[in-house]
């Protein structure tokens, strides 16, 4: 894969003073453009050591308005990050909307490092490379525009470089022993590097392979580069958005569809046995016995360092609320964290949907409660229209990449769908306005969301079909009566905490 990275590449210091006359203005035109644009530029810098990566983002932030630039140097993760899953960080950096982040190293560096010298197996290596590919694949997916430079030294050229920084008195700091290291396994690095800039470079983000001995061609084709592809993005925005509008005027009239799952109403959640109950008393002996239960394992999981994170879905009106506060009672107050989810704000929009559930995944041994969850994409926004069918398409296998590192993570992942008939839900929403410190609970939107309980009802169903895993299993609450429904969620949790203790 190097080999056309060896061939001698230059540019001599005249055409590349009037090349560089010629770009700047043009990269800062292209930078303003961004600034109103709807998506962000994210730029990785990996590569040899010695391969002038630094010197590169130099010169860049030189060149940009560094206002409107974000650099990352993904170094090894701090306390905090490790107790998180590993894309924890990179979610955490990603820029907004509008904006250049530029990242020294990425999530492609550790596969890399730790195959090299041997620390993973291949299989655990590929795995690795797979999730990769499908978190570049999410942000390019998302409208992200995603540019990834390899800078490339041959072994002697590397050598050669390194020697001579180390006798630069200005410059010796550059080289480290873990440097010298690295070249010594040379061969090593270049056949797994290889390899996963294969792996990883798709039609979404391929790599960009440059030749690094000569800094002048290198800085010059990274600028171009960058301008060009900022360009080609917003033309091509401007061509979707003109063919878009087109196809809408042209659009013949809806033609009725066939029956479906959803027009017939029969889903999963039609052989829930909704009568189910709990006795009072029994209820009391049980919510004792359940919350002692939690109380202890959540003790012990805090010690191991054992996250939980419990989702909690449902129709409204299901009582996620009075179930969410049994769990709390059973916990230490600094332990828990209730993350209410409503319609993202502003700032929240300018980032991938996942990114607001990333960054508040919460320490090692602590609690995350979230009321609503990422499944918003699969329910609401796909039952009111608010993405496009492609987006809450793919949103499935993402959402399962996500539970997945969660899960790896030493995190327990517990996922409640609260749910009621539609009698029960009227009950309670009458309940709900006619009391004067219930009124809070019961909007406009509830009654809407009433009306499309059919539509509702098949996008649970393909929700539960589709993300519900041997790894992140949906467990149903059947929630008419909500004594069972309580105690039932609080047994899942601390089922799931034993299970994994």
């Amino acid at each position: 894969m190097f080999e056309a990275a060896e061939v001698g590449r230059s540019v001599n210091k005249e055409d590349y003073i009037r090349d560089v006359a010629e770009l700047r203005p043009r990269l800062l035109d292209a930078q303003m453009a961004l600034r109103n644009a709807d998506f962000p530029l994210l730029i990785i810098i990996g590569g040899v050591d010695g391969a002038g990566k630094g010197e590169t983002v130099n010169t860049l932030l030189e060149w940009l308005d560094p206002r409107y630039v974000e650099t990352f140097a993904l170094t090894a993760p701090s306390d905090e990050e490790a107790e998180r899953p590993p894309y924890y960080r990179f979610w955490k950096a990603l820029p907004p909307k509008g904006k250049i982040g530029i990242f020294f190293g990425g999530w492609h560096t550790a596969p890399i490092v730790e195959r090299a010298q041997r620390h993973i197996r291949r299989d655990e290596f590929e795995r690795q490379l797979n999730e990769v590919a499908a978190f570049e694949r999410q942000l390019v997916s998302d409208g992200a525009v995603l540019l990834k430079f390899w800078m490339h030294l041959s072994k002697d050229r590397q050598r050669k470089r390194l020697r001579s920084l180390e006798k630069d008195k200005q410059q010796r700091w550059r080289v480290t022993p873990a440097d010298w290291a690295h070249f010594e396994m040379y061969d090593r690095f270049a056949e797994v590097s290889a390899h996963a800039l294969r792996r990883t470079s798709t039609v979404e983000a391929p790599w960009t392979v440059l030749e690094a001995s000569c800094r002048r061609y290198q800085t010059l084709t990274v600028g171009q580069t960058i301008e060009r592809a900022i360009h080609q993005q917003l033309s091509a925005r401007v061509t979707q958005r003109n063919a878009t509008a087109e196809a809408a005027v042209q659009a013949p009239e809806p033609q009725a569809l066939p029956p479906t799952v959803e027009a017939a109403n029969i889903t999963i959640l039609s052989s829930l046995d909704l009568s189910k109950a709990l006795p009072a008393d029994e209820y009391d002996d049980r919510m004792q016995q359940a919350q002692g239960d939690l109380n202890r394992l959540a003790r012990k999981a805090a010690k191991r360092g054992v996250s939980t994170v419990v989702v909690f879905e449902g129709v409204d009106a299901a009582g996620k609320g009075g179930a969410i506060r049994r769990i709390t009672s059973a916990l230490d107050a600094r332990q828990y964290r209730i993350v209410p989810v409503a319609a993202p704000d502003q700032e929240e929009r300018r980032y991938p949907y996942l990114w607001r559930f990333w960054r508040r995944l919460g320490r090692g041994g602590t609690f995350t409660i979230f009321d609503r969850s990422w499944y918003g994409r699969v329910l609401v926004e796909r039952v009111e229209g608010f993405c496009s069918v492609a987006d809450w398409q793919r949103a499935y296998a993402e959402i399962n990449d996500f539970e997945e590192q969660l899960t790896r993570r030493k995190t327990v992942l517990v996922k409640l769908w609260l749910h009621i008939d539609q009698d029960e839900q009227l009950r309670r929403f009458t309940e709900r306005a006619e009391t004067p410190w219930k009124r809070f609970k019961i909007t406009d939107e509830d009654w809407r969301n009433r009306q499309k309980w059919p539509l509702y009802a098949g996008a649970v169903n393909d929700m539960i079909e589709r993300t519900s895993t041997e790894i992140a299993p949906w467990t149903l609450v059947e929630s008419n009566d909500k004594r069972f429904a309580r105690i039932k969620v609080l047994e899942t949790v601390a089922a799931a905490l034993q299970q994994a203790l």
